[in-house]
């Protein structure tokens, strides 16, 4: 059953390309229909409940479906091996980026990736607008979660906050939920504990032993691990504003060539904070910082997930007859839909335009993009991405594959300058 499980696991991480919708469809194909290792109830129930937690929800309900099989041990081969591929091939990328992310026909071949991701932001958007806002309220709140966030540069997590205690307050009846036996809640605060120590144990390791850069990357991960609400694409805007802006450990154009990486590998998106902290690291300390900076952050991101499905795969049940919780989280998707409208901006404004300059007017704290710096060439590129992608419907590594080419092409049709 173990090597099974290793086999049909490593198989679903190499092929999980295309984000979660793609990545769940594989899972329900291998799992359900081919395997019958889950029944189409057990399946849905799971993908309802990794859904509400924060973190990749794809790589979530593959650790619940080895737990099903081998408890632990089953989860930690199901999640496990669906973030090593990825996790190998990011490595690969961001030390072949430090070597040779400034050279000209590299940033040629950013650009058709940047214009791409701008394409791949807003159709996010649109998916999450369309299961998210199921009425006027919830309408309201991502208008709210917007304005917050591109206007009044709140933090991320103060808004998700709010968005919580208003569906908390408005979730006020549902279904009696029946209570979850004894054992099963001391069980699963064994695991909390359990699970918190080892996740603390590299940065308690790292503070002792003095090494402020890697204690100050798993901090923050670690925040940003707790707070993924709604996947990858809603956090990137609170962490390009820490990465770029506060700590300054990237610059704005290779925090946009991380996400566009992070796009074409198999894996969670969120395989794009591993990227981040490898090429912090680099710059802090070279090829051996660059390695531990991303081994770091990917404890810190993904030790929360399996915590997360170990103590509360027992309790599905009873979580799901909870109103107000269920409120609170459906509000705070509700503001996911605000924030990624921020992100849609955010990007499309530095990609399409050579300066963009912030605008601080009293409470307002926003950016303005200096029309007469737009790239032509930078629009094209997106209209094209959006042609293949949106309405010819091709794959997403095809989409990215072939801008990268068209930009590439491009830069040796201009000279080479």
């Amino acid at each position: 059953m173990i090597s099974d499980l290793i086999r049909i696991f490593g198989r679903i991480g190499l092929m999980s390309f295309g984000g979660p919708a793609a990545q769940i469809a594989l899972m329900h194909k291998e799992l359900v229909e081919t395997r019958n290792w889950l029944t189409e109830d057990q399946f849905l129930r799971a993908l309802s409940f990794c859904m509400l937690l924060p973190g990749p929800e794809a790589m979530q309900l593959a650790t619940y479906a080895g737990w099903k099989q081998r408890g632990i041990l089953g989860g930690l081969i199901g999640g496990g091996l669906f973030v090593l591929p990825g996790a190998i091939v990011i490595a690969g990328l961001a030390l072949a980026y430090g070597t040779y992310g400034d050279l000209a026909w590299v940033a040629a071949v950013f650009l058709g990736i940047k214009a791409t991701v701008v394409v791949i932001v807003i159709q996010a958007l649109i998916k999450v607008a369309g299961r998210a806002l199921t009425g006027p309220i919830d309408g309201l709140i991502a208008v709210a979660g917007f304005m917050a966030l591109f206007f009044l540069a709140l933090p991320f997590p103060l808004v998700i906050a709010v968005a919580a205690l208003i569906g908390a307050a408005r979730s006020t009846t549902g279904p009696a939920a029946a209570p979850a036996p004894p054992a099963r809640l001391g069980h699963s605060l064994r695991i909390v504990l359990v699970g918190a120590a080892i996740w603390a144990a590299p940065l308690i390791l790292a503070y002792m032993l003095e090494l402020p850069f890697l204690t100050d990357i798993g901090l923050f991960f670690s925040k940003l691990a707790v707070v993924t609400f709604g996947g990858a694409y809603a956090v990137l805007a609170y962490m390009t504003q820490q990465v770029v802006v506060d700590f300054q450990w990237l610059s704005t154009a290779q925090m946009m060539d991380a996400l566009g990486l992070a796009e074409t590998t198999p894996g969670p998106l969120i395989l794009v904070t591993q990227f981040v902290g490898m090429v912090a690291g680099a710059a802090e300390g070279g090829v051996a910082m660059a390695l531990w900076a991303g081994l770091m952050t990917l404890w810190v991101t993904f030790v929360p997930c399996f915590i997360w499905i170990f103590a509360g795969a027992p309790l599905i049940d009873w979580l799901g007859g909870r109103p107000r919780l269920r409120g609170a989280l459906a509000a705070i998707t509700a503001a996911v839909v605000g924030v990624i409208a921020n992100l849609s901006l955010w990007f499309a404004a530095h990609v399409f335009f050579g300066t963009v300059e912030p605008l601080v007017w009293g409470p307002v704290q926003t950016i303005r993009p200096v029309i007469g710096t737009v790239d032509p060439v930078a629009v094209g590129l997106a209209v094209v991405a959006a042609i293949l992608l949106l309405w010819r419907g091709w794959s997403l590594p095809r989409v990215l594959i072939t801008l990268a080419g068209v930009g590439l092409l491009h830069w040796a049709i201009a000279g080479g300058a």
